[in-house]
């Protein structure tokens, strides 16, 4: 295939591009076939498809050396190109997060901000390392370890009622230190 080189001179020169009417018949020739071949790489997507087509066709214009060869058909050359140009933007698709469209973003659930929940740990922590042992001794074994009263008991070796009234009190006492808190907070 002969190709007419648009090739300026001078101080504002440019590389040398393939010509127009050689780019125009070059796309006559082989576009569709290129086509078909980059929609079944590109699972039938014909956007994509028609995307790599035209880079394709721009690598064509700014390679006019590619063209000036001795082969009967460019179109080997062209489908080398395109077969590389997808497999290129599929690499650069895996590499980044998928796209989510703006709809979806609005029926996203909110993140929560457990900033606040935190604090609260601190706070209660601190509250209950202010407690009398026997206090802190109960309270960690009803509520961080999920025992019941029973079983609190003979953990600790003393009687249910003394677990219940300990508990009552140790409640009591948080409730002071932790104003806030309480039930009416919430």
């Amino acid at each position: 295939m002969t190709t007419a080189l648009d090739q300026r001179t001078g101080p504002t020169a440019t590389a040398p591009r393939t010509g127009e009417h050689a780019l125009a018949e070059l796309q006559r020739e082989h576009g569709r076939a290129l086509f078909r071949f980059l929609l079944g790489l590109t699972y039938g997507d014909r956007q994509r498809a028609e995307d790599l087509v035209q880079e394709t066709l721009v690598r064509a214009w700014r390679h006019p050396e590619a063209l000036e060869t001795d082969h009967e058909s460019m179109r080997p050359w062209l489908f080398t190109v395109g077969r590389r140009l997808a497999i290129d933007a599929r690499r650069a698709r895996q590499a980044r997060p998928t796209e989510v469209a703006a709809e979806s973003l609005d029926h996203a659930p909110v993140a929560d901000d457990h900033s606040e929940t935190s604090s609260t740990a601190l706070d209660v922590r601190h509250a209950v390392r202010s407690l009398s042992r026997e206090h802190r001794e109960v309270l960690v074994q009803i509520y961080f370890r999920g025992l019941s009263v029973a079983e609190a008991s003979e953990a600790l070796g003393i009687p249910p009622g003394t677990v219940k009234s300990r508990t009552y009190y140790a409640l009591r006492a948080l409730r002071k230190v932790l104003p806030g808190y309480g039930a009416t907070a919430y």
